[in-house]
C-alpha cells in the first residue's frame, strides 16, 4: 500500500502483541517506525523493535540530532497508532502533556490524519471516571479508539481492557487510511430484537446479525464512518466500527431516533430483525400480567400471550433523520416463497416504506455455511443487483451507496 506507520508503544505487558500487529504491517507492505515510552522498554527491547521495522527505535525528544523529530515523524506518518496505550497515556494525552516523545508527537500530529488509540490496561482503570474522560475528550478532538477486549487480564482480574487481537487492530490501521471516493457516514442495524415476556423469557427470532456486521465492517474497510447499532447477543463488527446495542424493540426505536436526529448519516442500512409483535400481556391460571415483571413459575396451566402489532421502524427513518435526502437501504426475507409473491412483497415494502433499495433473501436458499444469496431491488425500477454471497452483497451496496448518496462535507 506504499503508506508510512507511526507506531507508538507504551508501558503495558500487551507489547508483545503489538510485536505482532507491527510485523504484519510490514509483512502487508506498510513503512513503519516506532516510538518506545522508558516503560514500553520494559516490555519490548529496542533490538525487537529495529529488527522487526528495519529502523531504530525512537524514545527521547532530546537525542542529539533528533530536536525536530517530533515534527519531521509527524508530517511523514500517514497514520499515528498507539498501541498499547495505558491508561497513563491516554490521560497524560488528553491533558495536552508533551514533556516526553509520544506527547509531543500528539500534539504537533497534522489533524486532517487519523490518529489511532488501541487501550490495553486493568479493567478498573479503564473504567474509572478519569480514563473514561480523557477518552471522551479524545474522541471529541477527532482521536479514534480501537474497542477494548473482554476477559482475563494479566493481572488476574476478568473485565474490560484488553489490547484488541492483532489481525483487528491491522484491520483498524488499514480501514483508516482508505480513501473512497466519498467518505459515507452510515448507520447499519442488524440482529434481532428481544420482546420480554416475564423477568426471564423473550419473544425472539433466529437472527444472528451476521450479515449486517458483515455489511459495518466491510463499509469501515472501504474508509466510511460507521455506526453498528446491534441486538445483545449478535455478531460483532471490526475494530473500526463504532458499536452500540439493543434488546426491545424500544430500546431500538430510541436508538435510531436519537441517533439520526443528532447527527448527520448519509445511509442507513436496516438489516435488523425487528418483531412484528409486541407481548401486551400474560395471562395464566386467569391472572393477568404484564410483560417483563417477576419470573412466573411453569406448572400445568397454559399461558396465554396478547401480542400487539407494532410499528415498522423503517417506515419512519427518513423522517426522523436530520439528513432529509437520507438513503435507505430495507431487508426483505422470505420463507420458500414463490417469485410472485417475492415481487408482490418488495414491491409492498418499497412503496410502503420509501427505502431507495431492498435487500431480498429467502431462507430456502441458505447454505449449510449460513451464507446466501440475495437481491438488491431499487425504488426507481431499474433492474435488479443479483449477489451470490454476502460479500458480493457487501461491494455492491457500498458501490450503490456512493453512486446515490450526497454527503455533506
Amino acid at each position: 500500500m506504499n503508506t508510512n506507520i507511526l507506531f507508538i508503544l507504551t508501558g503495558s505487558i500487551a507489547g508483545f502483541k503489538a510485536c505482532e500487529v507491527i510485523s504484519q504491517l510490514v509483512q502487508r507492505g506498510h513503512g513503519v517506525r516506532t516510538v518506545a515510552t522508558k516503560a514500553a522498554l520494559q516490555f519490548v527491547g529496542p533490538a525487537t523493535l529495529e529488527g522487526l521495522t528495519g529502523s531504530a527505535v525512537m524514545t527521547d525528544l532530546f537525542a542529539p540530532g533528533a530536536a525536530l523529530e517530533h515534527i519531521n515523524l509527524t508530517r511523514w506518518a500517514d497514520v499515528i497508532i498507539v498501541c498499547p496505550a495505558t491508561a497513563n497515556t491516554i490521560n497524560r494525552l488528553a491533558a495536552g502533556l508533551a514533556d516526553d516523545l509520544a506527547g509531543s508527537l500528539f500534539l504537533a500530529h497534522d489533524r486532517k490524519k487519523p490518529f489511532l488509540i488501541a487501550p490495553a490496561m486493568n479493567p478498573a482503570m479503564w473504567s474509572h471516571p478519569a480514563t473514561v474522560a480523557a477518552v471522551d475528550r479524545l474522541k471529541q478532538w477527532g482521536v479514534c479508539f480501537l474497542p477494548v477486549g473482554e476477559g482475563r487480564t494479566a493481572c488476574g482480574e476478568v473485565g474490560e481492557g484488553r489490547l484488541a487481537e492483532p489481525m483487528e487492530i491491522v484491520a483498524a490501521v488499514e480501514a483508516s487510511l482508505a480513501k473512497p471516493v466519498k467518505r459515507l457516514r452510515v448507520l447499519v442495524t442488524s440482529g434481532g430484537t428481544s420482546e420480554p415476556i416475564d423477568g426471564v423469557r423473550v419473544l425472539t427470532n433466529t437472527s444472528t446479525g451476521r450479515t449486517g456486521a458483515d455489511l459495518a465492517s466491510y463499509l469501515a474497510r472501504q474508509g466510511h464512518e460507521v455506526v453498528l447499532l446491534r441486538a445483545r447477543p449478535a455478531a460483532i463488527a471490526e475494530a473500526t466500527v463504532r458499536e452500540e446495542t439493543f434488546s426491545s424493540f424500544a430500546e431500538l426505536a430510541a436508538a435510531l431516533k436519537r441517533l439520526l436526529s443528532g447527527d448527520h448519516f448519509d445511509a442507513v442500512v436496516h438489516a435488523a430483525a425487528v418483531s412484528d409483535f409486541g407481548v401486551e400481556a400474560v395471562v395464566s391460571a386467569g391472572v393477568v400480567h404484564q410483560p417483563g415483571g417477576a419470573k412466573m413459575e411453569s406448572g400445568p396451566e397454559p399461558v396465554t400471550l396478547r401480542l400487539c402489532a407494532l410499528p415498522k421502524l423503517v417506515d419512519s427513518l427518513r423522517s426522523q433523520s436530520r439528513n432529509r435526502q437520507l438513503t435507505v437501504v430495507a431487508f426483505k426475507l422470505t420463507a420458500g416463497a414463490a417469485p410472485a409473491a417475492v415481487s408482490a412483497a418488495v414491491a409492498t415494502l418499497l412503496k410502503r416504506s420509501s427505502a431507495d433499495f431492498v435487500v431480498h433473501n429467502d431462507l430456502a436458499d441458505r447454505g449449510s455455511g449460513g451464507d446466501f444469496p440475495a437481491s438488491i431491488y431499487r425504488r426507481d425500477g431499474a433492474a435488479e443487483v443479483r449477489c451470490a454471497t454476502r460479500r458480493d452483497l457487501a461491494v455492491a451496496l457500498e458501490q450503490l451507496l456512493v453512486a446515490g448518496a450526497q454527503p455533506v462535507g
